[in-house]
């Protein structure tokens, strides 16, 4: 069984302190925070995947809903489809176009402020932990953070869901909290939270299965955090 580590109120930069948590507490936890996301009406930044074509359709799968197949010159949830051929479409989201290959997915334009920044804020749960839903490689997955984990970090199960090749990866012995751990080192393309997309993270995908995605810090430690009053916000300069 492995441990998830959580912020301490005082100071979301101390990695030093950290409580184990044990499954069942986990898994109460993750209802919890999807009850609270559903609550406060979070939206995420639109991700759009293309997971079919058709003559003159696409078939699009919108911030991780049901496949809708969409005409072309037609537009569903703000996402227009342009165009079709072969196996790729041109999409338009709010003014922005991309071509889509059939498996890929694109994105909305990021939300930036004056000074050019893209931030995204994380809203905790009772006990501070802060879930959300992340994208690997254009593919959703729910995700904690958490400073304890070296890199992005998964099991084989979830792995094998976002399509990685990681056993192509390099193989070592990690240490967690339960011990070591047989684990591949990948290189993922992209790992997309809200707004704030990177390229090329290091993940690691350790032997045995576990719920979710460890967000750690070869993703949170290219960005600038922010804790106040139960909130995290990440900024990409």
């Amino acid at each position: 069984m492995y441990s998830y580590y959580y912020f301490e109120q005082a100071n979301v930069r101390d990695a030093s302190r950290k409580h184990s948590l044990t499954m069942s507490k986990f898994f109460s936890l993750i209802s919890k925070s999807v009850l609270l996301l559903i609550c406060s009406g979070s939206v995420l930044a639109q991700s759009v995947q293309l997971i079919g074509v058709m003559p003159g359709m696409a078939v699009l799968k919108v911030d991780g809903s049901s496949p809708k197949t969409v005409k072309v010159g037609q537009s569903y949830n703000d996402v227009k489809v342009l165009s079709v051929a072969g196996s790729s479409a041109m999409i338009e989201v709010a003014g922005k176009r991309q071509k889509l290959d059939l498996g890929d997915a694109g994105f909305s334009s990021d939300s930036q402020s004056g000074s050019g920044n893209v931030s995204q804020v994380l809203t905790a749960d009772q006990q501070g932990h802060f879930f959300t839903t992340i994208a690997i490689n254009g593919r959703s997955t729910s995700a904690v953070v958490d400073t304890g984990a070296t890199a992005v970090s998964m099991g084989e199960g979830v792995a094998a869901q976002l399509g990685l090749d990681y056993k192509s990866g390099q193989r070592v012995i990690v240490n967690t909290a339960n011990g070591q751990a047989n684990s591949w080192m990948v290189r993922l393309d992209s790992v997309r939270v809200g707004n704030i997309t990177l390229y090329q993270v290091d993940g690691t995908v350790i032997q045995g299965n576990m719920p979710m995605v460890l967000l750690g810090m070869s993703f949170l430690n290219r960005l600038e955090m922010k804790r106040n009053n139960g909130q995290l916000e990440l900024i990409k300069h």
